[in-house]
C-alpha cells in the first residue's frame, strides 16, 4: 500500500529535518581551547631563501599558509594579533578575531625583501612579544612560523622558556617548522620540548588540507561531542604520543644533569597518557661501525628506560636500538651528529 504524500507528510518531514539539523549542530558544537592567538612569522633573510622541500621561498609559502590557516580558524570570540620578527613589527594589534582583518594583516607580509645582511634575532623577537602577551587575558596560543635559524641576539630557547615561566600556563608556543639545517632544527625541537602543550607541525605537511584542519583543531578548539570519558574507549586504545629528542655526548650513554628537564617532561607525558606501553628507541651518529653503534644505541635506550622506571613510571617500556641506521639530521656536520645521538620515546 502506498502512502499519500499530503500536507501532513510535508509537515512531519519538515519537523524531522529540523530535528536532524539540530542534532547535527549539537554534534558540531565547538569549544575554544584558548582565549587569544598570535600569528608570529619569521621575517628574516633565511626565510626568503628557496626551499626545495616546499618548492618556493619559505616566506612565500608561510604567507600562503597563514591565509589557509585563517580560513580554517572558527570564529569563537578570540582576541587575535599578527606580528613578525627579524625585524619585529605589528601587522595587527590584538583585536576581536575577524577573518577579514587577519587576512589583510597577513597579506601585508612582503616577499621580495633583501636577503643579505638581514640577521635573525629570534630571541629578541620573543622578548619584544612579551609586552603584547602581558596585556592579554586568559590563555594565548602563539603560532610561530620559522626556520629556527637564529644567528643574532639572545637565545630563543631561553627566551621561550622564560615566557613559559612568567605566564605559568597562560601561553603556549606552537612551532610550524621551515627548518632546513641542523641548527634550525635544533632550535625548533628545543622550543617544542619546553612544554607539552605545544602542537608541532611541519610546513610542508600543512599543505595537506586534512593535516591543516587537524592542526587548527588541536591548537584552537575542541568538539564537545567528541569529549567522551576515557573509560569508554575501546580496550587497548590510547592516543599516539611522540616525545622529542634526548641527546647524549659522543660515545656516551649515561644520564647527565643537562638531560633531566627533558626526562622529567617525558615522565609527565607518560604518566598522564592513556597508553601504558611505550618503545624507548636509541640512536647514534655515523661515527664507528654498525655493530658497535647498535650496542651503544641499546645502552642509551636502556639508560632512559631505567631512569623512567626508577622515577615511578609503572607501564611497560620496550627497548630498541637503531644504531646509526636511522639518522634524523645531517651526519656531515657536528651539529647534525650531536642531534643524532638521541633517544626517542613513542607509544607502542
Amino acid at each position: 500500500m502506498s502512502m499519500r504524500k499530503g500536507p501532513l507528510y510535508t509537515v512531519v518531514l519538515a519537523a524531522l529535518l529540523v530535528l536532524v539539523m539540530a542534532v547535527q549542530a549539537q554534534a558540531e558544537t565547538l569549544k575554544p581551547k584558548v582565549d587569544n592567538f598570535i600569528l608570529f612569522t619569521d621575517y628574516s633573510g633565511s626565510m626568503n631563501m628557496r626551499s626545495d622541500a616546499i618548492g618556493s621561498t619559505k616566506i612565500v609559502h608561510a604567507k600562503a599558509l597563514l591565509s589557509k590557516m585563517n580560513a580554517e580558524i572558527p570564529a569563537l570570540n578570540y582576541q587575535s594579533g599578527v606580528y613578525t620578527f627579524a625585524p619585529f613589527s605589528t601587522l595587527l594589534a590584538p583585536v576581536a578575531y575577524d577573518k577579514g582583518k587577519v587576512l589583510t594583516a597577513t597579506q601585508a607580509i612582503k616577499t621580495d625583501y633583501e636577503i643579505y645582511g638581514r640577521n635573525t634575532p629570534m630571541g629578541m623577537g620573543l622578548e619584544d612579544l612579551d609586552p603584547v602577551l602581558a596585556k592579554m587575558n586568559g590563555k594565548t596560543a602563539v603560532i610561530i612560523l620559522t626556520d629556527g635559524d637564529s644567528n643574532y641576539g639572545t637565545d630563543p630557547v631561553a627566551e621561550a622558556k622564560a615566557l613559559y615561566t612568567k605566564y605559568n600556563g597562560r601561553v603556549c608556543f606552537h612551532v610550524v617548522s621551515y627548518a632546513d639545517n641542523a641548527r634550525g632544527k635544533m632550535v625548533v625541537d628545543e622550543i617544542r620540548a619546553l612544554n607539552r602543550c605545544t602542537v608541532s607541525a611541519d610546513a610542508k605537511a600543512l599543505g595537506d588540507a586534512a593535516v591543516l584542519k587537524k592542526f587548527v583543531r588541536d591548537v584552537f578548539y575542541d568538539v564537545e561531542a567528541d569529549a567522551a570519558p576515557r573509560s569508554m574507549a575501546p580496550a587497548g586504545a590510547c592516543e599516539t604520543i611522540t616525545f622529542g629528542n634526548l641527546n647524549f655526548g659522543f660515545d656516551k650513554f649515561q644520564i647527565v644533569p643537562d638531560m633531566l628537564p627533558a626526562l622529567e617532561q617525558a615522565l609527565a607525558v607518560l604518566k598522564t597518557s592513556s597508553c601504558d606501553k611505550f618503545i624507548v628507541e636509541g640512536h647514534t651518529d655515523s661515527v664507528g661501525g654498525v655493530p658497535y653503534n647498535q650496542k651503544l644505541s641499546e645502552r642509551r635506550a636502556n639508560s632512559v628506560a631505567k631512569w623512567l622506571m626508577e622515577k615511578g613510571f609503572a607501564g611497560k617500556l620496550s627497548i630498541e636500538g637503531k644504531g646509526k641506521l636511522q639518522p634524523k639530521y645531517d651526519n656531515n656536520t657536528s651539529e647534525g651528529r650531536a642531534l643524532n645521538r638521541r633517544v626517542e620515546i613513542r607509544s607502542n
